[in-house]
């Protein structure tokens, strides 16, 4: 793991510079979902009221979705993944800093729409990297996401706790990330693109066979990485009845286990195979849920989440890594169909489980995307990934 890691990852400037794209979405997000409890008590919402502007997120990202693989074809994979960097921090600015609640749900669906984009070029430039350099390093770059994720929310927490106001903090951090962008330009300017990649004609088909499979596991498991990352929070203090101190924690734990999974995910991968991986993967966020829900204590909780960031670590990295080589369709509108479901499934799971636990309890909520994991997990052994 330490060799392929130095090697093709630390020492490779490129994949260094992608992987500060991947970071950077965890990061901002990881911020945004620690201070999510804070908007919830500023505005004096109830769970259903959180999930319906929690929505308009996934309306940014599933809308656009195709604009980012026209971007890509229009502008290359390059200026696309920066300048939806820098338009990502910027849009995360605005729900932490609204003055009134009318103003979250326009700010949430330029996140969703920055991210979707950023997520679409990132992993174009990964698959560019992997072809031309001969290497993996799509699990490393998804792990940066849950470095980034990982430290956003810890660190969120202890600004939290510190006392620091949300809206500096959340600007602080956007600051960061325009830096960063800045900094890796010169080198993501140097990835060598495939040529059918600029120039090519994006356009939305109807997914079938293989594919579509994947799309559903994607869906399952996006949902129940976008609900660890909008609700473990909420469910720390709210049911747990943590002190403010932990409420974070439950997120990291999540995010650590899930960076150090996908970490190691490029010498896993090719040892076990894909499809037992994806198979394992579904069993242990289950699993891990399960022990949240009916030992809903600080330590078993954060165990439990753990247990989930570990199961999905590597789900994303096999499916996008699929989506690219599926034969008889181009990597762009491989990556921007599936994107447009998993997005959509990590950003709508959410609001479906703020209304669920509104009817019902939040620790039911997580029983239905407990369910959920269980599909994935089935659904891994019926198809074959490429």
């Amino acid at each position: 793991m330490l060799k392929h890691l130095t090697d093709s990852f630390l020492k490779n400037r490129q994949s260094r510079a992608i992987g500060a794209s991947f970071f950077s979405i965890g990061f901002l997000f990881g911020t945004w979902a620690t201070f999510i409890p804070f908007v919830k008590d500023k505005f004096g919402l109830n769970d259903a009221d959180l999930g319906l502007i929690l929505l308009s997120m996934p309306l940014g990202a599933l809308t656009a979705n195709m604009i980012g693989a026209w971007l890509v074809s229009k502008l290359g994979m390059k200026t696309t993944t920066v300048g939806s960097m820098i338009g990502m921090a910027l849009a995360f600015l605005i729900p932490i800093n609204a003055p009134s609640i009318y103003f979250i749900p326009p700010g949430l669906y330029l996140c969703g729409a920055g991210i979707s984009i950023t997520n679409i070029a990132q992993n174009m430039g990964v698959t560019s990297i992997e072809s031309h350099q001969k290497i993996n390093i799509m699990s490393t770059c998804h792990g940066m996401f849950s470095v980034g994720l990982m430290l956003g929310s810890l660190l969120a927490s202890i600004g939290r706790g510190a006392g620091i106001l949300p809206g500096s903090y959340m600007l602080g951090i956007s600051v960061l990330v325009i830096v960063l962008a800045f900094s890796v330009k010169s080198t993501i300017f140097k990835i060598q693109e495939e040529e059918s990649q600029v120039g090519q004609k994006s356009r939305f088909f109807i997914p079938k066979g293989a594919f579509l499979i994947m799309i559903l596991i994607g869906v399952c498991g996006n949902i129940v990485e976008g609900t660890m990352a909008d609700w473990t929070s909420v469910y720390m203090r709210d049911v747990v009845k943590s002190s403010p101190y932990f409420v974070g924690w439950g997120l990291s734990g999540y995010s650590l286990f899930m960076a150090l999974g996908r970490l190691y995910g490029d010498s896993l991968i090719p040892k076990l195979g894909a499809n037992k991986v994806l198979t394992a993967g579904g069993l242990l966020s289950a699993a891990g849920l399960l022990l949240a829900i009916f030992l809903p204590m600080v330590w078993t909780s954060i165990v439990g989440f753990a247990m989930v960031g570990a199961g999905v670590s590597c789900a994303a990295p096999i499916l996008y890594g699929s989506a690219a080589r599926v034969p008889g369709v181009s990597k762009s509108n491989g990556l921007a169909i599936l994107n447009t479901f998993a997005m959509g499934g990590f950003m709508v799971g959410p609001v479906l489980i703020g209304f669920i636990s509104e009817a019902t309890s939040l620790s039911i909520a997580l029983g239905v995307v407990t369910f959920l994991a269980l599909i994935w997990m089935y659904l891994s052994r019926t198809v074959k990934l490429y």
